[in-house]
């Protein structure tokens, strides 16, 4: 079976660009024990992606030159050679930028496309959704009537931190970048406020919308956006690093905060926190989230490129804040015929 894939061809300095992969066609192997031929219909785009080209120490390994591009996928099963699994069953798991894949059965899961769109096992009901779920629940820890401030807020995991917060009673500002995501948060998603960082001084905005400080800060993006919001966390504040979006396309070393002092000065807490720590417990949180939909406490929005051949300048969407909501591609299998 003729199959599309962009293997890693180098590791960028900077911004990634379409010279970073290979795009090729090759044929499927035969299947061995316990193995499934997946047809993938949907790939997540996640900023995570740019941190697995980098050579280096990592929560996980690097995506090795010429291998497939690590993503995360759902699809059909086509063919089997496990009990476990039939030709029809959809299922989820890192089967990469391609159209089909040939992978152990081990780490995958099956999902029900009668019960929510396959994309959306991509984002709420996926790995942004678990990251959103354990990230403030178990981490962050807000409590009732507390302020939470979540950066990169329209985003995949940004939505799903917000309305889990305001389910559990806090006072919730997003920062996000254009009024359209402002308003969508504040509209559609129930925030109780915004803050938009490409039109106005993210210190000022936080000032206002956060008149007696934060208690819980859920951080996607790093850089200065950070340390602003450390001028204004309370005592006991607990600030969770999820991500640095604005960070991973540096040709210079990070940049860390500089008002760090302020955890010392108010005893707070700043921890990371990485999705597969919680691997035992998707199920869980799953189930919990589902709930949430059903009764209207937890929207969704998905974000869907068309064409598996427009995954380079797809994934810089992330990077240029020009998604809205979970950003997934969509492959076209009757364009590789």
């Amino acid at each position: 079976m003729q199959n599309r894939q962009f293997l890693l061809a180098s590791r960028p300095v900077g911004e990634p660009t379409a010279d970073n992969w290979t795009f090729t066609t090759s044929e499927t192997r035969a299947l061995g024990d316990n193995e499934i031929l997946v047809r993938i219909d949907y790939i997540s785009l996640d900023p995570a992606m740019r941190g697995w080209m980098n050579e280096g120490k990592s929560y996980i390994e690097p995506v090795a030159i010429g291998d497939v591009m690590r993503a995360g996928t759902v699809g059909e099963v086509i063919e089997s050679s496990d009990d476990g699994f039939a030709p029809g069953d959809f299922v989820y798991g890192h089967f990469g930028v391609q159209d089909y894949a040939v992978v152990s059965t081990k780490g995958v899961h099956k999902v029900d496309p009668s019960l929510a769109p396959l994309e959306r096992y991509l984002g709420v009901l996926g790995m942004p959704g678990m990251t959103a779920y354990f990230g403030i629940l178990d981490t962050g820890m807000p409590k009732e009537g507390e302020t939470v401030v979540v950066s990169g807020a329209a985003g995949a995991v940004g939505t799903v931190v917000g309305q889990i917060a305001k389910i559990k009673g806090c006072r919730v500002v997003g920062i996000a970048g254009g009024k359209g995501k402002c308003q969508y948060l504040i509209d559609e998603l129930g925030f109780d406020g915004a803050i938009d960082y490409k039109n106005e001084d993210v210190k000022v905005g936080l000032k206002r919308e956060c008149p007696k400080g934060v208690d819980v800060y859920f951080d996607n993006v790093g850089g200065d956006i950070l340390d602003s919001v450390l001028t204004r966390i309370n005592l006991r504040a607990r600030i969770v690093i999820c991500g640095a979006i604005s960070q991973y396309n540096n040709t210079k070393p990070v940049t860390g905060p500089s008002n760090y002092l302020s955890l010392l000065v108010n005893r707070a807490r700043m921890e990371g926190i990485v999705v597969f720590d919680n691997a035992a417990n998707y199920g869980k949180a799953a189930a919990e989230m589902a709930g949430w939909i059903a009764q209207g406490k937890l929207k969704a929005k998905e974000h869907v490129v068309e064409g598996l051949e427009k995954f380079p300048e797809a994934l810089m969407m992330l990077f240029n804040g020009e998604n809205f909501g979970k950003l997934v591609l969509k492959v076209d299998h009757e364009a590789a015929q």
